[in-house]
């Protein structure tokens, strides 16, 4: 079994690793980090593992004693960190933001900081299996992608790949309370959000050029991608609904077949007529629907669990890449359903 360790393992990214590697049988979860609980149990933070991790946090990782570790830490903490990891042969999945933009200028707008690792920036994979697969298996460091992205890319990467849109596209988002992060916030505090649906970021969210970037990297020229995300007052989730322009009319069952082709094969992609988010909560699939709206628009759903397909899940399955498992062990299982 290869060794695994999760670097910044506190948050809800670093528990539901911890949950999919505690039931994987090919990798074995020796290390979790955290400054803040280090000395602590995993279970003190996560009592969700009792029974299956057995571990303390710890300060930091000892790499001889990995083969993988997965980087759960904020934005701009894992350009610390990634450098000497990948210098010392370990294979490493990065689930922050601080790689996934391949131009130092855009990260610096978007994030607001100058990258400080443009050697391993440049090397780092990009990570949805689907699109980038051929990439990943030859890959030691992946960028993991972000969940806005994950979801509304792989709804709109068979028209864009077939050349079949325009280039402006609109994608609306909704997402789910445990995107924000483990830590409280005005917004995410119940009382503001338990019920009301609100949009942030409009206009500059970080995700943006992240999806606009994947886009391009598939299809065959620039795109003009305008993304507003929305907080919906649920723990799991995300959906997208996206909009694009045919250049040239299509009948639904031309779109319909196009997504059929592009994904045949695929496990974890569920085409169906209207996305649940409630399918694929706690599970590591996507569901896609496609619509023709009018003459020439087609409006594509599709939906995900933020912190599987959107984050932990997607990580696991580019490491079972990596490592040449078949994709899906330890991921195959079905969503709750309610």
């Amino acid at each position: 079994m290869k060794r695994v360790a999760i670097i910044g393992g506190s948050g809800y990214t670093g528990g539901e690793l911890a949950r999919l590697l505690s039931r994987h049988p090919d990798l074995n979860l020796v290390s979790m980090t955290s400054r803040q609980h280090a000395g602590s149990k995993v279970t003190t933070v996560h009592p969700f593992l009792q029974g299956f991790v057995d571990l303390n946090f710890e300060e930091r990782v000892n790499s001889a004693d990995c083969d993988v570790v997965f980087t759960a830490t904020p934005h701009g903490a894992s350009m610390d960190i990634v450098p000497e990891l990948v210098e010392s042969g370990i294979k490493v999945i990065d689930l922050s933001g601080d790689y996934r933009l391949k131009d130092p200028g855009t990260y610096k707008k978007w994030y607001g900081a100058e990258h400080k690792d443009l050697k391993n920036l440049e090397k780092a994979v990009y990570g949805i299996p689907e699109l980038f697969r051929k990439d990943i298996k030859k890959a030691n460091f992946i960028s993991n992608p972000g969940c806005y992205p994950t979801c509304s890319i792989l709804g709109l990467a068979p028209l864009v790949a077939n050349d079949l849109v325009e280039p402006d596209i609109i994608v609306d988002g909704k997402s789910s309370t445990s995107g924000a992060g483990a830590e409280l916030t005005k917004a995410t505090h119940h009382p503001a959000c338990g019920s009301s649906i609100s949009p942030y970021k409009v206009g500059n969210h970080r995700h943006t050029p992240e999806i606009q970037m994947a886009l391009e990297k598939v299809g065959k020229g620039k795109l003009d991608v305008v993304f507003t995300p929305h907080l919906l007052p649920v723990v799991r989730g995300m959906l997208c609904t996206s909009y694009v322009s045919l250049k040239t009319p299509m009948e639904k069952e031309e779109v319909q077949k196009t997504f059929a082709k592009f994904y045949q094969g695929e496990r974890f992609i569920r085409m169906t007529a209207v996305p649940s988010m409630a399918s694929v909560t706690g599970s590591n699939f996507i569901e896609i629907g496609a619509e023709r709206a009018g003459r020439r628009t087609v409006v594509v759903m599709s939906a995900i669990d933020n912190l599987v397909k959107g984050a932990s899940g997607q990580a696991i399955q580019n490491c079972n890449i990596m490592l040449g498992l078949e994709e899906r062990t330890g991921l195959d299982f079905p969503g709750l359903g309610v």
